[in-house]
């Protein structure tokens, strides 16, 4: 409860009801995999082909020849496509509430956020705002950049090192910084 001398929060938090999200699996489901995801799948210990095993068996689509490194955080695999002969840098982050597509031959290097999430800044429930993330082939996506929901990376782009993508990248763009 406010008072008149207190300022007005712009959401009211507890409004918030995740409605229109869909996780797309059951709650035992996510479950197993978070705890096979914190256990097996993020070590350090565990071989690429087996990383890559469990992850199929969790329902992603991952092709031939792909490397998944270790700390690879991904919030849904049966939410995530990835083509053939990509890599998924050490540390790289895909909060995929919503699909996110990789080409094939891509490179998401390490320590980069694929971020499918978002919130409505205008609405007072702080509602979801979510969207997709598809990424051509042949791209690289530099070290510690961040894609935002909602996102296309057109084939052979390049985002550089510590980049920020809100919004579509051309197919043979190069951009980097805050960019486009």
């Amino acid at each position: 409860m406010f008072t008149d001398d207190q300022p007005r929060s712009r959401f009211e938090l507890s409004a918030f009801t995740a409605q229109g999200y869909e996780r797309g699996r059951g709650v035992g489901w996510q479950l197993a995999w978070l705890l096979v995801s914190g256990v097996v799948v993020r070590s350090w210990w565990c071989p690429g082909r087996l990383r890559i095993a469990v992850l199929r068996s969790f329902g992603a689509r991952i092709g031939r020849g792909c490397v998944i490194r270790h700390r690879v955080r991904i919030h849904w695999p049966w939410k995530l496509t990835v083509g053939d002969g990509s890599w998924i840098g050490e540390g790289a982050w895909i909060l995929n509430l919503e699909d996110v597509t990789i080409g094939s031959n891509t490179c998401v290097s390490q320590e980069v956020l694929l971020c499918t999430g978002s919130h409505d800044r205008l609405a007072r429930d702080f509602r979801f705002d979510n969207g997709p993330i598809a990424i051509g082939d042949g791209v690289w996506i530099a070290c510690r950049s961040t894609v935002l929901r909602g996102c296309t990376i057109g084939d052979r782009a390049v985002v550089g090192a510590h980049s920020l993508v809100r919004s579509d990248v051309a197919s043979g763009q190069v951009v980097y910084g805050c960019g486009p």
